[in-house]
């Protein structure tokens, strides 16, 4: 049972759709409740995304209201995003929330990032570069009533110049509120992890670092994981031969076949094409698709819904598909 900070609706929910709170969500709450910044960091798997997500959908229960942007959702990538509002729809149907969710990325047509001007959503689900745009464009009056932000998989860009572009737009949504915005972090375990909370909540206006600032969960522990080293029987050389390459294709579709499905990684999407096309020939072509950003967001999606329905054996990727996919 998930603790009394929650309505009765949303307890009651709960324990029919789950045993137990995981540790992250009993740990994460109470201090999600109080207002306070937290940074969840837990493995894939362990419901940290339903501990960020639940409570907000609680206030939604508790307060009830006109259509308004209350919760926004930033995920690093579109892949993500996408299956967040798919996985939302659960929660919302069993509490007989009648909300607004909207997806603005990349992706989004003019015509969807219109009627979001038309009619606010009540739960924004977005990129770090499209939220930017949003708060430096006419949709900035949306997130003026932004009570809570989620960042998922911060650890990803936390350090990096993507990171130091996102840490500006989360003051940017700060200044359009015109009060502080709630932030929830969602990461995979770190160390330090204290340094991903300080990008989480800033500095303090006086200068210094605000880990302070931000409750830390860390429900960090080290999974038992299969490992092998896999490599061609033929000879390596400086630069692989074509022997080599059909021996590593080889093994991959044999490991393909002792599988139900398989997630492949390349650098780029060059090679992402090469390796498909080569799989396909010895697995089949219904049986493998590629995923790359340079595909069109039709192709994207049905090959991740394959791949999850099981219809698909392999899926070749660059980092497109790399972060917290729910497969």
């Amino acid at each position: 049972m998930p603790p009394s900070v929650f309505t009765p609706l949303v307890r009651d929910w709960f324990a029919n759709a789950f045993a137990e709170p995981t540790p992250a969500q009993a740990q994460a709450w109470p201090a999600i409740a109080t207002g306070e910044n937290v940074l969840i960091s837990a493995p894939t798997g362990s419901g940290k995304t339903l501990a960020a997500f639940l409570w907000g959908l609680d206030r939604f229960v508790a307060e009830p209201g006109e259509h308004r942007t209350r919760l926004v959702y930033v995920s690093p990538l579109k892949a993500l995003s996408y299956d967040i509002e798919r996985n939302l729809r659960v929660p919302l149907r069993g509490l007989g929330l009648d909300l607004r969710v909207a997806i603005r990325t990349g992706d989004t047509p003019q015509r969807e990032r219109a009627a979001m001007l038309r009619a606010a959503p009540d739960i924004l689900i977005t990129t770090p570069e499209s939220l930017y745009l949003m708060l430096t464009s006419r949709a900035r009056d949306l997130l003026a009533t932004a009570e809570t932000v989620i960042v998922d998989e911060i650890h990803a860009v936390a350090a990096t110049k993507r990171g130091a572009h996102l840490a500006l737009t989360l003051e940017r949504l700060t200044a359009a509120a015109g009060r502080e915005v709630q932030r929830i972090g969602l990461s995979a375990t770190q160390k330090p992890i204290e340094e991903v909370a300080r990008f989480l909540v800033g500095a303090k206006p006086a200068g210094g670092a605000a880990a302070d600032d931000c409750v830390i969960i860390d429900s960090g522990h080290v999974r038992a994981r299969d490992l092998a080293l896999v490599l061609p029987d033929a000879p390596l050389e400086a630069i692989m031969s074509n022997e080599v390459w059909e021996n590593l294709y080889d093994q991959l579709a044999r490991l393909i076949q002792q599988h139900r499905t398989t997630l492949i990684f390349a650098n780029t999407r060059r090679m992402v094409e090469r390796v498909t096309r080569h799989l396909s020939e010895r697995i089949g072509e219904e049986h493998i698709a590629a995923h790359h950003g340079s595909l069109a967001k039709e192709q994207r999606l049905d090959a991740e819904q394959r791949l999850k329905a099981g219809t698909l054996r392999a899926l070749v990727a660059t980092a497109s598909l790399e972060l917290g996919i729910d497969i």
